[in-house]
């Protein structure tokens, strides 16, 4: 008992949360041990070596389903192929990141001929930038197209970055839903998401202060508000009553976004979710809501909201699962 070591001795020592060493264990990185005498985790030698190894291996950015790799391999050659793999990744992010330089000092050399105190030149280089941040090269471009094509493609691949991401759980709640619509009808003047909002006296929130999600299905969505106790299909008809099943989601939060880089959230979160021991769970659908303000005990409009935050933030819930064991 005199060489295990307790949990919130290694957590202090490690500078690591509690939380983190149990996730460790949950993956099947990381054993401890209990006695009778004491009711909380406690660590060997063996495991605070291992714990050592896992820190090191994320330190270098080493997924966690590498680390399960390396650590049920008998020998070196895994080890040496992610490690060896790392390498590759960063030569190649070094070389991009050398190519981006010399892009931007070519249009560092073209802004330092541009006369500032001219508004037909500066006119000009706001619709080049504009150029590049649409991906819109159709107007004839002064310098290098292809450095233009360059940067766009040498930002996306150098561009990882995932939004930070929350794994929450929805609790089980009844709703009343407007049905699968076309999206244009939705948000139309008259339409199914102004309709709902007549019965907003009847609703209540769920997480974050938000009673409404809206469900993406294909090229149509349903959009569905949480009620209160007691409400019943009279009282919000034309629109139906249902009992949303609620589960585990990953949630991301995002600001102020066009359609493409939507699709650019999504497909970072769902790469997110690969690396972890959750997958998609495609029976459920993906959903989204905007967060409620409040002040002085009323709701704030959306433009409102827009007004004080200054930017436009959406929830995002990708429904997820545990992995089946193969």
């Amino acid at each position: 008992m005199n060489n295990l070591i307790k949990i919130k001795d290694v957590s202090s020592k490690y500078d690591i949360t509690a939380r983190t060493l149990r996730y460790y264990e949950d993956m099947g990185l990381l054993c401890s041990t209990r006695s009778d005498d004491y009711a909380y985790r406690m660590y060997d030698e063996n495991a605070v070596r291992q714990l050592e190894q896992i820190l090191i291996l994320r330190k270098l950015n080493i997924s966690i389903k590498d680390i399960q790799r390396i650590f049920n391999a008998s020998g070196s050659d895994v080890v040496l192929e992610v490690l060896g793999k790392k390498v590759q990744s960063i030569d190649d992010e070094v070389a991009l990141l050398h190519e981006l330089k010399e892009i931007v000092l070519d249009f560092i050399r073209e802004i330092e001929q541009v006369n500032f105190a001219d508004n037909s030149d500066i006119k000009l280089l706001y619709n080049k930038a504009k150029e590049i941040e649409t991906q819109l090269i159709s107007v004839d471009y002064i310098g290098k197209p292809s450095n233009v094509n360059r940067l766009i493609e040498i930002t996306e691949k150098l561009d990882k970055k995932i939004p930070d991401i929350m794994v929450v759980r929805i609790p089980e709640f009844k709703a009343v839903t407007c049905g699968n619509q076309p999206w244009g009808e939705m948000f139309k003047e008259g339409g199914y998401m102004y309709q709902l909002w007549q019965y907003c006296h009847l609703y209540k929130s769920v997480i974050f202060d938000c009673f409404d999600f809206l469900l993406s299905k294909n090229d149509k969505a349903e959009w569905i508000c949480a009620v209160k106790d007691g409400v019943t299909n009279a009282d919000v008809s034309p629109f139906k009553l249902f009992d949303f099943p609620g589960g585990l989601y990953a949630m991301a939060v995002s600001i102020d976004e066009d359609n493409e880089s939507i699709h650019k959230v999504e497909d970072k979160v769902r790469r997110w979710i690969e690396s972890t021991n959750f997958e998609l769970d495609k029976d459920r659908n993906v959903m989204f809501n905007m967060p409620y303000l409040y002040e002085d005990g009323r709701d704030i409009a959306y433009k409102d909201i827009e007004k004080g935050l200054g930017y436009k933030q959406m929830q995002r819930y990708f429904p997820i699962k545990l992995k089946e064991e193969i």
